[in-house]
């Protein structure tokens, strides 16, 4: 890796004046991105081993509890596709800026919360920061690092820290429960949303604001925060009021009306937030769908596994946490290996391959029940979070390079909102699956995950590109033919460290 000093009297594209020389190589950029991807992850699965504690100091009932978990990744969810236009339109520096002093102010308040209800309408600004935070971190880091093989190198690491984000979230929620209560585990974003703060406003190159772009598309949001909530309520009451009730079906019938509303909405609006154009391209929308069933099945695993432990075999919040190490122990591997192979292969391979081996972890919980000795769930617990890990990065370079470069905020913000989504979905559909039976739901719950998961693998093998033989042997010396959006292909030119120019793929 070259020294930035070096870095520094090459041409570079565009230096941002607020930046003080990151470097083309500069680590610090990454660094500053990840912490805040970091705290917004985390806060995705910190609370769940948390939650049988919440639940007694604040007598908060089982529907609260949810939507404390819920809450925060629907918000997230909702308002990603909004935040993305609105980081391609104000400049995805600023925009991650604020999110970061809304999360950090908004775990605050979750720290302080005297009621479930404070609680959760603080968890919900918390999934507004989130929102603002996620597309802007890509769009960040595709130019910090414009380089392709650099590009996909920093995806993998940032992948690498949602990784092991999401798996450490119940292990330290746990720690932090039993050592210092509850509230902690929101007190801990406030040094760690300080820190992000600092080194982006220092180290981060600023991307340039395309302000010539018109005003951003509200009426849209307002339909597609409803076509995303009225389901995820619906699965949520559904347990408490039973899926005939005429409210969980009133849910069901708003998430339907509002998806016509906003596909109309879209259709008709000048600049849509979601440019429905990005949807021909079929790595793209093969990968929205992939991260919708990829998180359904991790999240929701994530979900039922604490109850599981505690409920079953009566496990503390500390053991809880512990008991799931294998899911996150292979995390940062699975995601460095999905970097190094997404750059060498295209990503179709680790997505196909981490697919297929997640669906087996989850398959494996089809030997769970009130007797099960923790060492046979040992291993389904690593296959999920290995494939999982092995998944992400590289659908996320498949969504990045299937965008135009104009466009990489809202694609980030697609990506990331079909992942949230799922999430959302699969502990609302899950939670209310183990309402009849813990040991029941969560057999049909796994099995549900792990089709998913195949699914996506078929889709990955179908839709997603890898690197031809052709290609290959043009980057070893010094051209490649790249695909294009709408076929054939074009040669890039070779930087000053041998990756291809990805200028031309814009």
């Amino acid at each position: 890796m070259n020294h930035p000093s070096a870095l520094l009297r090459a041409p570079a594209p565009a230096p941002a004046p607020d930046c003080d020389a990151p470097g083309r190589s500069s680590p610090l950029p990454l660094v500053a991105v990840c912490l805040g991807y970091f705290m917004v992850i985390l806060d995705v699965t910190v609370v769940t081993v948390a939650l049988p504690v919440i639940g007694a100091r604040m007598h908060a009932g089982v529907t609260g509890l949810q939507w404390v978990l819920d809450g925060y990744t629907l918000v997230f969810a909702a308002l990603l596709l909004f935040c993305g236009g609105l980081g391609d339109r104000l400049g995805g520096k600023s925009v991650f800026l604020g999110g970061l002093v809304v999360f950090t102010l908004a775990s605050a308040g979750c720290a302080l919360a005297p009621t479930t209800a404070v609680l959760v309408l603080a968890r919900l600004v918390q999934g507004l920061g989130a929102a603002l935070t996620v597309p802007s971190s890509l769009a960040l880091l595709r130019t910090a690092y414009p380089g392709r093989a650099a590009r996909a190198r920093a995806f993998g690491v940032w992948g690498t820290v949602a990784g092991l984000a999401a798996g450490a979230g119940p292990v330290l929620g746990g720690v932090l429960v039993a050592g210092l209560g509850w509230r902690s585990v929101f007190f801990l974003n406030l040094p760690v949303g300080l820190a992000a703060l600092l080194l982006t406003v220092r180290h981060v190159p600023r991307p340039p604001a395309d302000r010539s772009r018109p005003g951003l598309d509200l009426p849209a949001q307002l339909a597609a925060a409803v076509c995303l909530g009225g389901p995820t309520t619906g699965c949520i009451e559904a347990g408490a009021l039973g899926p005939a009730h005429p409210a969980v079906l009133g849910g069901f019938a708003a998430g339907a009306a509002g998806l016509v509303a906003f596909l109309l909405l879209e259709r008709r609006s000048p600049a849509p937030m979601l440019p429905l154009t990005l949807f021909r391209n079929p790595a793209f929308s093969a990968s929205a769908v992939i991260g919708v069933l990829l998180n359904a099945g991790f999240y929701g695993l994530l979900f039922l596994a604490p109850l599981y432990f505690q409920q079953l075999h009566h496990y503390s919040a500390l053991r809880t946490g512990c008991a799931l190490l294998p899911a996150v122990g292979v995390v940062a591997a699975g995601s460095a290996l999905a970097g190094r192979l997404t750059a060498r292969t295209g990503p179709r391979l680790p997505m196909v391959v981490g697919l297929v081996v997640g669906a087996a972890g989850l398959a494996g919980w089809l030997a769970a029940g009130p007797g099960t000795p923790y060492a046979v769930l040992a291993a389904p617990m690593a296959a999920a979070g290995f494939g999982t890990a092995l998944t992400m990065p590289a659908a996320t370079a498949a969504v990045m390079e299937a965008a135009p470069g104009g466009r990489s905020g809202a694609a980030a913000a697609v990506f990331n909102a079909a992942r949230q989504t799922g999430s959302a979905l699969g502990v609302a559909l899950f939670g209310t699956l183990i309402a009849g039976g813990l040991v029941t739901g969560l057999h049909t719950s796994v099995v549900i995950g792990a089709a998913g998961f195949l699914v996506a693998a078929a889709l990955a093998a179908r839709r997603i590109p890898g690197i031809n033989r052709r290609e290959r042997v043009g980057s070893e010396v010094g051209t490649e033919d790249r695909p294009v959006h709408g076929g054939g292909s074009v040669r890039g030119r070779r930087t000053r460290r041998g990756e291809a120019d990805d200028t031309a793929m814009a």
